[in-house]
Protein backbone atom coordinates (compact mmCIF):
# COMPACT_ATOMS: atom_id res chain seq x y z
CA UNK A 1 0.00 0.00 0.00
CA UNK A 2 1.34 3.41 -0.97
CA UNK A 3 1.48 5.99 1.85
CA UNK A 4 -1.09 8.78 1.46
CA UNK A 5 0.15 11.95 -0.20
CA UNK A 6 -0.59 13.82 3.02
CA UNK A 7 1.76 11.60 5.01
CA UNK A 8 4.50 11.92 2.40
CA UNK A 9 4.12 15.70 2.48
CA UNK A 10 4.16 15.61 6.29
CA UNK A 11 7.44 13.69 6.39
CA UNK A 12 9.01 15.91 3.75
CA UNK A 13 8.06 18.92 5.86
CA UNK A 14 9.60 17.27 8.91
CA UNK A 15 12.89 17.04 7.01
CA UNK A 16 13.18 20.79 7.55
CA UNK A 17 13.83 19.82 11.16
CA UNK A 18 17.32 18.79 10.01
CA UNK A 19 18.17 22.49 10.16
CA UNK A 20 18.17 22.09 13.96
CA UNK A 21 21.07 19.62 14.27
CA UNK A 22 22.93 21.45 11.52
CA UNK A 23 22.58 24.74 13.37
CA UNK A 24 23.42 23.30 16.79
CA UNK A 25 26.57 21.65 15.47
CA UNK A 26 27.88 24.02 12.80
CA UNK A 27 26.98 27.54 13.95
CA UNK A 28 29.46 27.51 16.90
CA UNK A 29 32.16 26.29 14.49
CA UNK A 30 31.51 29.33 12.31
CA UNK A 31 32.13 31.70 15.20
CA UNK A 32 28.54 32.09 16.36
CA UNK A 33 28.23 32.10 20.18
CA UNK A 34 27.24 28.58 21.28
CA UNK A 35 24.13 29.80 23.10
CA UNK A 36 22.63 31.26 19.90
CA UNK A 37 21.11 27.98 18.59
CA UNK A 38 19.31 27.48 21.91
CA UNK A 39 18.03 31.06 21.86
CA UNK A 40 16.77 30.74 18.28
CA UNK A 41 15.05 27.43 19.06
CA UNK A 42 13.49 28.92 22.20
CA UNK A 43 12.02 31.73 20.09
CA UNK A 44 10.73 29.31 17.43
CA UNK A 45 9.24 27.07 20.12
CA UNK A 46 7.53 30.01 21.83
CA UNK A 47 6.02 31.21 18.55
CA UNK A 48 4.89 27.68 17.72
CA UNK A 49 3.20 27.25 21.11
CA UNK A 50 1.43 30.60 20.72
CA UNK A 51 0.16 29.60 17.27
CA UNK A 52 -0.99 26.25 18.67
CA UNK A 53 -3.03 27.99 21.35
CA UNK A 54 -4.48 30.62 19.02
CA UNK A 55 -5.56 28.11 16.39
CA UNK A 56 -7.69 26.33 18.99
CA UNK A 57 -9.24 29.50 20.40
CA UNK A 58 -9.61 31.96 17.51
CA UNK A 59 -11.67 30.81 14.50
CA UNK A 60 -9.87 33.12 12.05
CA UNK A 61 -6.45 31.76 13.06
CA UNK A 62 -7.82 28.22 12.97
CA UNK A 63 -9.13 28.72 9.44
CA UNK A 64 -5.81 30.12 8.27
CA UNK A 65 -3.88 27.32 9.94
CA UNK A 66 -6.04 24.59 8.43
CA UNK A 67 -5.84 26.19 5.01
CA UNK A 68 -2.03 26.15 5.22
CA UNK A 69 -1.39 22.80 6.93
CA UNK A 70 -4.69 21.11 7.67
CA UNK A 71 -4.22 18.35 5.09
CA UNK A 72 -1.06 17.18 6.88
CA UNK A 73 -2.58 17.03 10.35
CA UNK A 74 -3.35 13.68 11.89
CA UNK A 75 -6.73 13.26 13.52
CA UNK A 76 -5.34 13.39 17.06
CA UNK A 77 -3.49 16.65 16.29
CA UNK A 78 -6.60 18.61 15.42
CA UNK A 79 -7.22 19.44 19.06
CA UNK A 80 -3.72 18.77 20.40
CA UNK A 81 -0.19 20.03 19.93
CA UNK A 82 1.18 19.05 16.53
CA UNK A 83 4.21 16.84 16.00
CA UNK A 84 6.19 19.75 14.56
CA UNK A 85 5.98 21.69 17.82
CA UNK A 86 7.15 18.65 19.78
CA UNK A 87 10.10 18.24 17.39
CA UNK A 88 11.13 21.87 17.93
CA UNK A 89 10.85 21.24 21.67
CA UNK A 90 13.19 18.28 21.31
CA UNK A 91 15.67 20.42 19.40
CA UNK A 92 15.58 23.05 22.13
CA UNK A 93 16.11 20.48 24.89
CA UNK A 94 18.98 18.86 22.99
CA UNK A 95 20.64 22.26 22.47
CA UNK A 96 20.54 22.78 26.25
CA UNK A 97 21.30 19.28 27.53
CA UNK A 98 24.12 18.66 25.06
CA UNK A 99 25.48 22.20 24.87
CA UNK A 100 28.97 20.89 25.69
CA UNK A 101 28.62 17.97 23.26
CA UNK A 102 26.92 19.45 20.18
CA UNK A 103 27.91 16.42 18.12
CA UNK A 104 25.63 14.31 20.34
CA UNK A 105 22.68 16.61 19.60
CA UNK A 106 23.57 16.48 15.89
CA UNK A 107 23.62 12.68 15.78
CA UNK A 108 20.54 12.12 17.96
CA UNK A 109 18.34 14.65 16.16
CA UNK A 110 19.46 13.55 12.70
CA UNK A 111 18.79 9.88 13.43
CA UNK A 112 15.38 10.66 14.89
CA UNK A 113 14.18 12.92 12.06
CA UNK A 114 15.26 10.52 9.32
CA UNK A 115 14.46 7.34 11.26
CA UNK A 116 10.95 8.53 12.10
CA UNK A 117 10.27 9.42 8.46
CA UNK A 118 11.53 6.06 7.17
CA UNK A 119 9.62 4.13 9.84
CA UNK A 120 6.34 5.85 8.94
CA UNK A 121 6.69 5.51 5.17
CA UNK A 122 7.90 1.88 5.24
CA UNK A 123 5.28 0.98 7.85
CA UNK A 124 2.47 2.39 5.71
CA UNK A 125 3.83 0.77 2.56
CA UNK A 126 4.93 -2.65 3.80
CA UNK A 127 3.85 -2.93 7.42
CA UNK A 128 1.96 -6.10 8.28
CA UNK A 129 3.02 -6.85 11.87
CA UNK A 130 1.32 -4.14 13.89
CA UNK A 131 2.51 -2.81 17.24
CA UNK A 132 -0.17 -0.35 18.29
CA UNK A 133 -0.41 2.22 15.50
CA UNK A 134 3.03 1.34 14.12
CA UNK A 135 4.71 -1.69 12.58
CA UNK A 136 7.74 -3.90 13.09
CA UNK A 137 8.68 -3.44 9.44
CA UNK A 138 8.84 0.32 9.93
CA UNK A 139 10.91 -0.09 13.06
CA UNK A 140 13.31 -2.43 11.26
CA UNK A 141 13.77 0.22 8.57
CA UNK A 142 14.43 2.84 11.25
CA UNK A 143 17.05 0.64 12.93
CA UNK A 144 18.81 -0.15 9.65
CA UNK A 145 18.94 3.54 8.72
CA UNK A 146 20.47 4.44 12.10
CA UNK A 147 23.17 1.79 11.81
CA UNK A 148 23.83 2.78 8.20
CA UNK A 149 24.39 6.40 9.17
CA UNK A 150 26.83 5.39 11.92
CA UNK A 151 29.00 3.53 9.43
CA UNK A 152 28.64 5.22 6.05
CA UNK A 153 27.63 8.83 6.78
CA UNK A 154 28.81 10.14 10.16
CA UNK A 155 32.44 8.92 9.75
CA UNK A 156 32.78 11.11 6.65
CA UNK A 157 31.61 14.33 8.32
CA UNK A 158 34.88 16.05 9.21
CA UNK A 159 35.50 16.31 12.95
CA UNK A 160 32.13 14.93 13.99
CA UNK A 161 33.37 11.85 15.86
CA UNK A 162 36.74 12.12 17.59
CA UNK A 163 38.29 8.76 16.81
CA UNK A 164 41.02 7.76 14.35
CA UNK A 165 38.49 6.04 12.08
CA UNK A 166 35.62 8.47 12.65
CA UNK A 167 33.57 5.54 13.88
CA UNK A 168 32.15 4.77 17.30
CA UNK A 169 32.44 1.34 18.96
CA UNK A 170 29.80 -1.16 17.87
CA UNK A 171 28.15 -1.31 21.30
CA UNK A 172 27.66 2.48 21.18
CA UNK A 173 26.11 2.47 17.72
CA UNK A 174 23.92 -0.52 18.58
CA UNK A 175 22.63 0.96 21.84
CA UNK A 176 21.89 4.35 20.25
CA UNK A 177 20.17 2.81 17.22
CA UNK A 178 18.06 0.60 19.48
CA UNK A 179 17.13 3.61 21.64
CA UNK A 180 15.86 5.50 18.59
CA UNK A 181 14.02 2.45 17.27
CA UNK A 182 12.43 1.20 20.49
CA UNK A 183 11.22 4.56 21.79
CA UNK A 184 9.96 5.53 18.33
CA UNK A 185 7.93 2.30 18.29
CA UNK A 186 6.66 2.05 21.87
CA UNK A 187 4.92 4.90 23.71
CA UNK A 188 6.81 6.27 26.70
CA UNK A 189 4.05 5.89 29.28
CA UNK A 190 4.72 7.65 32.58
CA UNK A 191 1.27 6.85 33.97
CA UNK A 192 -1.98 5.44 32.56
CA UNK A 193 -2.99 8.95 31.48
CA UNK A 194 0.41 10.49 30.73
CA UNK A 195 2.35 9.50 27.60
CA UNK A 196 5.36 11.58 26.58
CA UNK A 197 5.22 12.41 22.88
CA UNK A 198 7.82 10.42 20.96
CA UNK A 199 8.84 13.48 18.93
CA UNK A 200 10.00 15.06 22.17
CA UNK A 201 11.31 11.98 23.97
CA UNK A 202 13.23 10.02 21.34
CA UNK A 203 15.98 12.53 20.44
CA UNK A 204 16.65 13.34 24.10
CA UNK A 205 16.75 9.68 25.17
CA UNK A 206 18.93 8.72 22.20
CA UNK A 207 21.32 11.57 22.97
CA UNK A 208 21.58 10.56 26.63
CA UNK A 209 22.24 6.93 25.64
CA UNK A 210 24.85 8.02 23.10
CA UNK A 211 26.67 10.26 25.57
CA UNK A 212 26.51 7.65 28.35
CA UNK A 213 27.71 4.80 26.15
CA UNK A 214 30.48 6.95 24.69
CA UNK A 215 31.65 7.74 28.22
CA UNK A 216 31.68 4.05 29.12
CA UNK A 217 33.58 3.16 25.95
CA UNK A 218 36.17 5.76 26.87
Amino acid sequence: MRPPNEEIARKLLHLFALTMPLGIYYLPQWGVPPQVPAIVLAIVLTVSIIVERLRRKIPAVQALFYRAAGSMLRKEEQQRITGSTWVVGAGFLCSIIFRNDPWVAFVALTLFVLGDAVAALVGMSLGKIRVGKKSLEGSAACFCLCMLFFYVVFPFIPGLISSPTGRLPFNVTLATSLAVTIFELLPLRVSPKLVINDNLAVPVIAGLVLRWMTGIAG
